[in-house]
């Protein structure tokens, strides 16, 4: 199967933690940084998730937000660091490429942020994103 979703970074699950309805499911990607994931009960069921598993971590380039400052008092659960490999602009929107250790993320923003946060390739961002934003797909 093919996806339109552009960011698919390869892990191993750490933890499963149960809930009555939601699960979080912990992931350390290639590169040691960690990911949580907020998922259905039943999708850790289904796909069979558990210590060990290989997974990719699935976000939308459109949830990812970047920041270039100290991120504090956040609830976002994942923070990765990483350095800004590409920004394509177009009139309104921008698509920025960032490294990050063990593979790429790629995030949707507004041209104005660009401008906001002065990015341009090489520059220092923290990747951030909600773990009820994250999907997995088993390898």
């Amino acid at each position: 199967m093919s996806l339109s979703i552009r960011n698919q970074i390869p892990g191993t699950v750490t933890s499963v933690t149960p809930g009555e309805a939601m699960a979080t499911v912990k992931v350390r990607l290639a590169g040691g940084q960690d990911v949580t994931a907020a998922i259905t009960a039943d999708a850790v069921k289904d796909l069979g998730l558990a210590q060990g598993s290989a997974v990719h971590a699935l976000v939308k380039a459109t949830e990812v937000a970047l920041a270039t400052g100290p991120v504090e008092g956040l609830s976002i659960r994942n923070r990765l660091s990483g350095t800004v490999r590409e920004v394509a602009t177009g009139a309104a929107m921008a698509s920025v490429r960032v490294s990050v250790d063990g593979g790429e993320m790629t995030a949707a923003i507004t041209k104005d942020a660009i401008t906001d946060l002065g990015l341009a390739a090489g520059s220092a961002v923290t990747v951030l994103f909600k773990s009820t934003e994250v999907s997995l797909a088993t390898v």
